[in-house]
């Protein structure tokens, strides 16, 4: 998608059409999450602070993001996208890979009508322009996306990949970073012609697989074909930013107690529990915090806000808080008759159903409609999207 938040606020709000604007993690938030191409043209780019960007852009617009909505058009986007082909890969909240090898027999057609019809179907959908690039391995058309961008349509063949991707900096490809960039550049390796002369065992020895994958990219024939499947979550953690420098104990357990309801609550709305969690409070020279362990997997925020209450009392020493963060680090799926071997049945199973209901009025009349006195205080900043962001299941939009 094209400067897609950005994009559905001037869709939204014809007013902001042809103007520059740039979007913020609500009305407060000093750095944008993107700007639209009008005030791009200034040279402001994602993570300018704002007061930068309106040096350079007087006339620039604030518009506070709104996740929900962003989340609820990508939804529509990727939904769209599974009538072209059932081979869809959502590699974030505005990028999809589609493989279209087994559609052809289907649309009786080649994969660039394929193509041009996935990007009339999305924009049809969002109402928003998006930009496709076509190949025949997923870095390549990313990359060719990337030449033609805003409404863009780019197609390279499969065999003229790799003489494609000859000029382009090998920091130019997905996946490949500065650290790794260093790495390369000590061989000589600064663009992807260079990688020729580069033996793929050096890149294997260093990095493994993902190593091999890197010099079969730079050739126009990366391996990686396009996952479908969601992997079940490793970890699953909510944080959120504080005012710098925070040494207010009661402030601290709001913000902590706040993740803690977020992060109980969306283990029960997708049936998870977990046993171990990571508690940590993000000071000027890092984090602070430790691993706790309850007795049975649970899905109790009593539970792990008693663990946060810890990390304040026992581990805290008035220092200055920048952020939080409550991590599950082992949700499996929930066991129903777990309840049996607390130490007080009745009174977990009585939590249970008060769990049940406070959850069934927040699905009802949104997040918090129902919540513990204290988040009266909570912090005001919106929720935003998660990198791993899918229309479906556990990965949507987290704090």
């Amino acid at each position: 998608m094209d400067a897609f938040f950005a994009s559905i606020e001037q869709k939204d709000d014809p007013s902001l059409r042809g103007r520059p604007i740039g979007v913020t993690n609500g009305a407060q938030g000093t750095c944008l999450i993107t700007s639209s191409y009008e005030a791009r043209a200034f040279g402001i780019h994602t993570g300018m602070r704002l007061r930068e960007a309106r040096r350079l852009c007087p006339e620039l617009v604030q518009c506070p993001a709104r996740p929900g909505r962003y989340a609820a058009v990508s939804t529509a986007i990727m939904t769209a996208l599974q009538d072209i082909t059932p081979d869809v890969e959502v590699f974030s909240v505005d990028e999809a890979f589609l493989d279209v090898t087994h559609c052809q027999r289907y649309w009786k057609r080649g994969p660039e009508y394929i193509a041009r019809l996935a990007g009339e179907r999305v924009r049809e959908a969002a109402g928003v322009n998006c930009t496709v690039g076509l190949s025949g391995d997923k870095t390549t058309a990313k990359f060719a996306a990337k030449q033609v961008k805003p409404n863009g349509f780019n197609v390279v063949p499969p065999w003229q990949a790799r003489e494609f991707l000859r000029e382009a900096p090998v920091t130019a490809l997905c996946g490949i970073g500065p650290g790794i960039g260093a790495f390369l550049a000590r061989y000589g390796v600064h663009t992807c012609g260079d990688m020729q002369k580069l033996p793929i065992s050096i890149l294997a020895r260093r990095f493994g697989d993902p190593g091999r994958r890197i010099w079969h990219m730079c050739q126009g024939e990366d391996p990686s074909t396009v996952e479908t499947r969601v992997a079940a979550p490793k970890s699953m953690g909510h944080g959120k930013v504080m005012p710098p420098n925070t040494r207010v104990a009661e402030v601290i357990r709001t913000y902590l107690m706040h993740m803690s309801e977020k992060l109980a609550a969306r283990l029960r709305r997708h049936r998870l529990q977990a046993k171990h969690f990571s508690i940590g409070l993000r000071l000027n020279d890092g984090w602070l915090g430790d691993k706790f362990s309850s007795a049975i997997p649970t899905s109790d925020s009593r539970v792990i806000i008693d663990f946060c209450e810890r990390i304040i009392r026992d581990y805290w020493r008035g220092e200055g808080v920048h952020g939080v963060q409550v991590t599950a680090l082992d949700p499996v799926p929930a066991r129903q008759q777990i309840e049996m071997f607390e130490d007080d049945p009745v009174h977990a199973d009585k939590q249970q159903r008060v769990n049940a209901v406070m959850d069934a009025v927040n699905a009802r009349y949104g997040e918090f409609a129902l919540a513990p006195a204290q988040l009266l205080n909570r912090s005001s900043m919106p929720n935003v999207i998660a990198p791993a962001w899918k229309p479906y299941g556990h990965r949507q939009f987290i704090p």
